[in-house]
């Protein structure tokens, strides 16, 4: 009989580790955040089981299935046992928490490691989001932060974080920067199903019912905020935080630069821009960047493009702080001065 546990259940240990047993894609695609991935089958495999199991037998796809793990198996339960050796409970999941994590699961429970598998897979430990995540999200009162492009919000996050107050990155759980150029140097931006799950970790995680967060649009990249945390947002109180041209500049700069690919990503993104400014101008932008002068293109793109736009869009908002600071040190600095004498105390 399998050993399962709901994923509810996990939160309550301290030393366990969640193995997900799907192919590299489907956990690249999304997961729970923490897990590790053992992969019974590799992609290619997976989609021949599939295709097998819809055109021609269930049988012939199961047989395919042991031929296809077996060769793997001294491999797999190499890559378990260290994490066996690291960690007091190993717990298994697959897609819906059927065969692949039960196949896995009785092999390693049969060689006497103390394993689990995840009830529903990760379409339990979904419907959990979904239901928690509103949930979590009650009473929450946001601080949001907003300004023009470059003056730092994100990293002004991190250091309010630093002083001991609750975050919520909405930039980093979806792996892009909100704007047209947001995902140069870090990559794709993640679904939907795992921005949530890394929103629903951050907020689980709070110790106070208030977190500061970034100012955005519903749509950062392709991913939609959830109309309860976007309601609870704009519900909240909003700062207007401002700081030099230079200081923006140079923020920008160290942000978008720092990959090896940085400036054929550039590029590629200015490109999508047309829609929106004359090709004229992305040409003579396009010109600056291949010329590595990166800081006369940020200041063009801000003053001309970014600037106006997000003006445009603050005028929704009535603000109960306006802070301008000279360093990143000093706008966090004032923001938890503000926080703690305006918010906690008349609270």
């Amino acid at each position: 009989m399998y050993k399962t546990i709901k994923y509810e259940e996990t939160l309550n240990y301290n030393d366990y580790v969640l193995i997900d047993v799907r192919s590299p894609k489907e956990f690249s695609e999304a997961t729970i955040p923490g897990a590790v991935n053992i992969p019974l089958f590799l992609d290619n495999e997976r989609e021949i089981i599939g295709t097998v199991y819809v055109q021609e037998s269930v049988e012939k796809a199961r047989r395919l299935g042991v031929e296809f793990a077996s060769k793997r198996l001294p491999e797999i339960y190499e890559d378990i046992m260290r994490y066996s050796k690291k960690y007091e409970k190993v717990i298994f999941f697959c897609a819906r928490g059927g065969m692949r994590s039960g196949s896995i699961y009785s092999l390693t429970s049969a060689l006497g490691l103390n394993t689990m598998r995840l009830k529903g897979g990760y379409k339990g430990y979904r419907e959990y989001v979904n239901v928690e995540l509103p949930k979590v999200n009650d009473n929450i009162t946001y601080i949001v932060l907003h300004g023009k492009t470059g003056i730092g919000k994100s990293k002004l996050l991190y250091k309010l974080k630093d002083k001991g107050l609750n975050i919520l990155d909405l930039e980093k759980a979806a792996n892009h920067r909100g704007s047209l150029l947001g995902s140069v140097g870090i990559g794709k931006c993640n679904s939907q199903k795992q921005f949530e799950s890394l929103v629903f970790e951050e907020l689980r995680n709070k110790n106070s019912n208030y977190v500061f967060v970034e100012g955005e649009s519903k749509r950062i990249g392709k991913i939609i905020i959830p109309p309860c945390i976007w309601d609870s947002m704009d519900r909240g109180y909003h700062l207007f935080l401002d700081t030099s041209l230079e200081n923006r500049i140079n923020i920008i700069v160290e942000d978008y630069t720092k990959c090896n690919n940085a400036e054929a990503e550039i590029i590629e993104a200015l490109e999508v821009m047309k829609k929106h400014i004359s090709e004229k101008n992305i040409t003579i932008y396009e010109n600056m960047v291949r010329e590595k002068r990166f800081e006369e293109a940020a200041e063009a793109l801000m003053i001309n493009y970014y600037d106006p736009m997000y003006m445009n869009s603050m005028k929704k908002h009535k603000f109960e702080f306006n802070c301008f600071y000279d360093n990143l040190d000093e706008g966090a600095e004032k923001i938890y001065k503000w926080f703690n004498e305006e918010v906690l105390k008349n609270n």
